[in-house]
């Protein structure tokens, strides 16, 4: 492997932003760039390139100043989240229907929507559109405490929200 591996503005980017990232974690503990050099096992010629973000600075040498930084836990952050890899991997699953609601809802299943937006309404077993339900909710939002929305209520809220208000409430 060359000494000096060639490699773009954007990585050249990256890493003297690292660079200086650990610069400024060697500074915020207060430690001189010599320390921070022996505890790591390396010169403080090579920390300063480390920090400048010379690109023929190696892992170990990265590894070893980090864990004398007390940052080696941050090694297991890179990486990790892999979102191009999972975004390929999750559109070649298959699609899944969204559960469609009811043509009709009775609003005596609604207990806090009863109570609280809908408390107008007749008392007899009144039924609505989804899309009525849902402007209800939206509308009256401002009075609706979201803890006391429990089961059924909840799940058939999830789904309109899902539905007809295609993943969005506007609150």
């Amino acid at each position: 492997m060359p000494a000096n591996p060639t490699i773009n503005d954007a990585t050249t980017r990256l890493l003297q932003e690292l660079g200086e990232r650990l610069r400024l974690a060697r500074l915020r503990r207060g430690l001189s760039a010599q320390s921070v050099a022996d505890a790591a096992g390396t010169t403080r010629v090579t920390l300063h390139r480390l920090e400048a973000g010379a690109p023929a600075a190696t892992l170990g040498t990265l590894a070893k100043v980090m864990e004398a930084l007390d940052l080696a836990s941050d090694m297991v952050l890179l990486a990790r989240d892999d979102r191009m890899a999972r975004q390929q991997l999750d559109a070649r699953l298959p699609a899944r229907r969204a559960a469609q609601p009811p043509r009709a809802i009775r609003l005596l299943d609604l207990p806090h929507l009863r109570e609280v937006a809908a408390w107008h309404l007749p008392e007899v077993d009144t039924t609505l559109s989804p899309q009525e339900v849902f402007n209800l909710y939206e509308r009256n939002w401002r009075h609706i405490d979201p803890t006391k929305i429990t089961g059924k209520e909840a799940r058939l809220l999830k789904r309109l929200t899902q539905t007809v208000g295609k993943g969005v409430m506007l609150v």
